[in-house]
């Protein structure tokens, strides 16, 4: 009888120590709503009412429940409310992957949902949130703060006024007035998608990154892989570097390799050259400072009145700093005439760009049209090289030769230089055309518009003369001489000026040998002229 009181008397024991060391929020079956007392220098009962006894926990105290071990100095908690109230050095160690530190917590032991408040840190031992008011879910994974926050990631750090935290997807949404800085860069947003494992920042709404060199960014979606360093933006991102701007329907760049592609109606703008380019597609390399634009191109060189457009198979721009293998001296393309040294550049100056147009260049200005096969422009000359069976028309004026050199001022024709086979037609009316040819044709410019011409070396010419009162036709002059001059007054020929070893002969109008009225190799192209801008994308 004593043996069998013993052992009641033990078994009473074991049952209310097991009740000191677990208790439960449901049945018990649901072991994963199990709460397990691990720890606790000072454990206590008080009984508030018929229906509420709190269990106190003082000092080292740990709990357990699931997969999810609680730290803390003190708690308390509440079977009925199943809730714990938790105080000092908290730290929740969930399944070894994710940890939580504050200094207060409540804690809902039935939904797993956590409160905590004062210096709040979540780390997945990766990256680390820091806020003062988190609300975190166990069961999701979900961590969500309202009253601001920061991701420090590596160097990296992420501040925003709210942010939900997805532990599993390791996605960060950070909304309202959200600012990201990194050795490279500072991006404003008012929200944004951040995955701290593969450190890609997703644009969800109006982004602006500033980096290191002061380049600005403006996008409305896309990424930017800070790990790789490469982007992605769309919704007609825009770029701005200096006194350069770039925009497109998309742009992709990769800081590594300092490329970025524009796709869609894309746009370069110079505003200190008072250069643009229009074109579908155009990669531009940073490093190198040069860019490619295909898929029907258009350069827009900016003037007062009158600007300059330019069409092409494919634009090229880059630095003429780096143009050439000499490193001490870049020659020109034309006759290896020395343009311009690298002592005489400033690599911050934007005049240190060149332009090149291949194939079916077409240029259209209110004062000047001009075809070719391929053209050089270069900022720091202003001088247009126009190669292989180049045209040029100025007013009535056609002008033709195997190189084409036209220098600007102010951005404006001023003068130019005509290579080998060098022709001048000028449309008289009536089917005639004032003609002059040289080994070398010099024109000058006024105010845009010709003025005088220079025909050097076995000069020939056809001039168409007329009476000066009622404009009828008188003859044609036909001569040749060493140099010939050509002046225009209101556009058109107004005098023939012949220099040095002069021959001609001069034919009534009725009396014109059909084959006096050209000079050998003539050729009107006026079908070939671009009447205007519209008209440089196609026939």
């Amino acid at each position: 009888m004593k043996s069998v009181f013993s052992l009641l008397i033990v078994l009473l024991c074991m049952s209310q120590l097991a009740h000191a060391q677990a208790v439960t929020d449901t049945t018990a079956s649901d072991t994963m709503k199990l709460v397990e007392i691990i720890n606790a220098d000072k454990n206590g009962f008080k009984r508030i009412d018929s229906v509420t006894e709190l269990q106190i926990l003082v000092g080292h105290a740990i709990i357990k429940q699931g997969s999810t071990t609680f730290y803390f100095d003190s708690a308390v908690y509440n079977k009925r409310l199943k809730t714990v109230e938790a105080f000092g050095n908290i730290h929740i160690n969930d399944r070894d992957s994710i940890h939580t530190y504050s200094q207060y917590l409540l804690y809902h032991t039935d939904t797993k949902v956590a409160f905590l408040k004062k210096k709040v840190k979540l780390t997945d031992n990766k990256s680390t949130l820091y806020t003062e008011d988190l609300v975190y879910d166990i069961n999701q994974k979900l961590g969500e703060y309202k009253n601001g926050g920061r991701v420090v990631n590596g160097s990296s750090v992420l501040t925003s006024k709210e942010g939900t935290y997805y532990a599993d997807l390791k996605d960060i949404y950070f909304k309202r007035n959200v600012k990201l800085k990194d050795p490279k860069y500072n991006l404003e947003t008012d929200s944004l998608l951040y995955n701290t494992n593969s450190e890609i920042a997703t644009f969800i709404d109006r982004t602006k990154i500033v980096d290191s060199s002061k380049r600005e960014i403006i996008t409305r979606e896309g990424f930017y892989d800070l790990k790789n360093k490469k982007a992605v933006f769309g919704k007609r991102p825009t770029i701005k570097d200096g006194a350069t701007q770039i925009t497109a329907n998309d742009i992709t760049t990769d800081d590594e390799t300092g490329i970025s592609i524009l796709k869609g109606n894309a746009v370069y703008k110079d505003t200190a050259q008072g250069v643009a380019v229009l074109a579908n597609l155009i990669e531009a390399n940073k490093k190198e400072g040069n860019f490619r634009a295909t898929l029907n191109p258009l350069m827009i060189i900016k003037q007062e009145e009158d600007s300059i457009y330019i069409a092409a198979d494919t634009l090229f721009s880059g630095k003429l700093s780096k143009l050439g293998k000499d490193s001490t001296v870049l020659k020109d393309t034309i006759k290896g005439k020395v343009v311009i040294t690298k002592d005489s550049i400033n690599n911050n100056d934007s005049t240190d760009r060149y332009f090149k147009a291949y194939r079916n260049v077409r240029i259209f200005s209110d004062s000047l049209q001009a075809v070719a096969d391929s053209l050089f422009y270069s900022g720091k000359d202003s001088i247009f090289r126009l190669m292989q069976k180049p045209i040029v028309w100025g007013n009535t004026g056609q002008i033709t030769g195997d190189t084409i050199l036209l220098y600007t001022k102010n951005k404006k024709a001023d003068k130019m230089e005509v290579f080998e086979k060098g022709m001048l037609i000028s449309d008289a009316g009536s089917g005639l055309y004032n003609q002059i040819k040289g080994n070398r044709i010099y024109a000058y410019f006024k105010e845009g518009n010709l003025d005088y011409v220079r025909a050097k070396g076995n000069a020939e010419s056809i001039y168409i003369i007329t009476d000066d009162k009622d404009s009828s036709l008188i003859g044609i002059n036909r001569a040749t001489g060493d140099i010939i001059d050509l002046r225009f007054v209101e556009k058109k020929v107004n005098r023939v000026v012949f220099v040095n070893d002069v021959k001609g002969t001069m034919y009534p109008i009725k009396q014109v040998p059909e084959e006096s009225k050209r000079l050998p190799n003539f050729q009107w192209h006026e079908k070939r002229r671009p009447k205007t801008k519209y008209e440089l994308f196609g026939e």
